[in-house]
C-alpha cells in the first residue's frame, strides 16, 4: 500500500484510539471529538464543554498531511503524536514537526519541511 493510501488510514486509527481512551475518564461535560477531513488532509482532536464553570475549547491534536509528509501543527499528547507514527512504521523523514519553527526544524530528528 502507498502512503497517499495508507497515511489517512494511521492517523486515523491512532486518533480514534486517544479519543477512545480519553472518552473513558470522567469529566463527562466535556466532550473529545474527532475531526476529519480526508479530501484535504486534515485530522484533528477536540475538546469542548464546561469543566467547573468554565468553558472548555481546545485543540489536543492537529495533524495535516501535506506533501506526502505528516505535518504536526498541534500536539498537546503526553508522548507526542510523532512517538505514534514512528511505532505505526512511519519514518522520521515523513513527519513534520511544524509546531516548530523553520529554523528549529533543522536541527530535530525529523524532516524540515
Amino acid at each position: 500500500m502507498d502512503k497517499v493510501m495508507e497515511y489517512p488510514q494511521i492517523i486515523k486509527r491512532i486518533l480514534t484510539e486517544y479519543v477512545e481512551l480519553s472518552n473513558r475518564r470522567l469529566h463527562p461535560e466535556v466532550e473529545k471529538l474527532l475531526v476529519m477531513d480526508e479530501a484535504r488532509g486534515h485530522y484533528l482532536w477536540l475538546k469542548l464543554g464546561w469543566e467547573s464553570g468554565r468553558r472548555v475549547k481546545y485543540i489536543t491534536v492537529y495533524v495535516r498531511l501535506r506533501d506526502g509528509k505528516f505535518w504536526i501543527e498541534e500536539d498537546w499528547t503526553e508522548d507526542g503524536i510523532a512517538a505514534d507514527l514512528l511505532r505505526a512504521g512511519v519514518p522520521k523523514e515523513d513527519i513534520v514537526l511544524a509546531f516548530h519553527d523553520p529554523e528549529t526544524r533543522k536541527h530535530t530528528d525529523f524532516a524540515a519541511a
